[in-house]
């Protein structure tokens, strides 16, 4: 049998010395006791794939809203792609595998429905803002519970990786800045290669220089750019790119920016105008009637207030479910006979 001890033992001999040993986790916020075969952050990574939270991702859009055909990514699938990229690029670097896959399925469990363009009307109607980082944080800190009532209550290294996979500050973690940078190259790339299929751009619209360097086809950029975070950051205490490919990966983002992510036809600016709509009369509602939020968020209004726990319960909502609910609550229905 191969216990918890050996595994820790294992990362002591053969990880970098600049990788973040399970043994020398900073640990949890409650302290708990240590699980018999598992490190910390394969605890983590379990609980996170365990959470309803993981589960709604599959329902929530990535780019396109609500798109009808089976190949075009979701939430939960940027997820994947962004674990595939940042265990690649940590196993090549001789970091934690662990820590970083716990990191990268974590990283967006507080996204909101409709993707992007949810979480910025959200943020325009919470007095708070919103920023799905932080809510990511949230979700495993206070929202997602198991049966027994207990949070996910993960470590320190996995909480600051999620919260800062995004904004300003950089994880302390060399796992945590690997996802911060994988979840960029996947979906720069990924957001690509769904346009393409939606026929929103052609393979010849990317710019032929980014195209020269990173590569023609989807798999070529992304090794690229793996490849070259790799060879970068080999053997120094921080994640870095070459100038050259951070100059790319940056032409291509903003690319996509002109050419998809601000598209009339991608966003439908009417059926944006319907989601705000949305999720504005499912807040103003909420807050009138916090009687019919589900116990499990009407439990945190005395600590937490009203609004934040009406900002929650729209958050974790799928796209799916947030359409229903809407039909139920604000679309009329014909009058039957009650039998």
């Amino acid at each position: 049998m191969v216990l918890r001890e050996d595994l820790e033992n294992r990362e002591q001999l053969y990880l970098s010395k600049y990788a973040c040993k399970a043994s020398e986790s900073l640990g949890r916020l409650i302290p708990e006791e240590p699980d018999e075969v598992r490190t910390c952050f394969q605890r983590d990574r379990d609980r996170i794939i365990h959470s309803k939270s993981l589960r709604r991702l599959m329902h929530k859009t990535q780019v396109f809203l609500s798109p009808e055909g089976d190949h075009f990514r979701t939430r939960l699938t940027h997820t994947l792609e962004v674990a595939q990229i940042a265990r690649t690029i940590s196993r090549a670097l001789n970091l934690n595998e662990d820590l970083t896959e716990a990191i990268a399925m974590g990283h967006d469990l507080g996204h909101t429905p409709f993707g992007h363009n949810g979480e910025e009307f959200l943020a325009q109607r919470h007095p708070g803002g919103f920023e799905h980082n932080v809510q990511s944080l949230r979700v495993v800190d206070v929202i997602e519970r198991n049966a027994k009532g207990r949070t996910m209550n993960l470590t320190q290294e996995v909480r600051d990786g999620i919260v800062n996979h995004t904004g300003p500050v950089m994880p302390f973690t060399l796992e945590g800045q690997v996802v911060r940078f994988s979840d960029r190259i996947a979906y720069i790339n990924h957001d690509i290669d769904d346009a393409i299929r939606g026929h929103i751009i052609h393979a010849s619209d990317i710019p032929r220089d980014c195209a020269d360097y990173l590569g023609p086809e989807h798999g070529d950029r992304i090794n690229t750019l793996v490849l070259d975070i790799v060879r970068e950051s080999d053997g120094k205490d921080i994640i870095c790119q070459s100038e050259e490919a951070a100059y790319y990966m940056n032409r291509l983002r903003d690319f996509m920016f002109e050419r998809v992510y601000k598209n009339p036809v991608v966003k439908q600016n009417t059926e944006l105008g319907k989601i705000k709509n949305m999720l504005n009369s499912f807040y103003d509602y909420y807050l009138e009637n916090t009687g019919l939020l589900p116990s499990e968020y009407r439990m945190l209004m005395e600590e937490d207030g009203e609004e934040e726990v009406v900002k929650d319960y729209i958050a974790g909502m799928t796209d799916r479910y947030a359409i229903k609910l809407y039909t139920e609550l604000f679309v009329p229905s014909g009058w039957k006979l009650e039998k």
